[in-house]
């Protein structure tokens, strides 16, 4: 079984503006930006394939996961939800160090 992955406005917001951020960070370290969005979309395929291998968000929401994405020295961890057998549909994507999206 495959999933079809969806974005929100919100995490399609976040993709830009963790680019934005290394970039501002990095002094325009364009290559660095890019491979961190290949780390991001590269972790997210892997829903495609298996997202009840996600931990859970909270023990009392089955279907709502985080994905742990490596990438540095933390990572980034995307917030999404298992809408049915067909569709997961990415809530939010913060670095690793955050943890305010719920």
């Amino acid at each position: 079984m495959t999933f079809d992955i969806r974005f929100t406005g919100g995490a399609a917001e976040d993709l830009e503006r963790l680019y934005d951020f290394i970039l501002t960070r990095d002094t325009l370290d364009v290559s660095l930006a890019e491979r961190a969005l290949l780390a991001i979309y590269g972790g997210i395929a892997t829903l495609r394939a298996s997202p009840f291998t996600c931990r859970k968000a909270q023990p009392n929401l089955p279907f709502l996961r985080e994905l742990i994405i490596p990438f540095g020295r933390s990572g980034y961890v995307a917030l999404f939800e298992i809408d049915d057998s067909n569709t997961v549909t990415m809530l939010a994507i913060r670095r690793h160090v955050k943890d305010d999206y719920y």
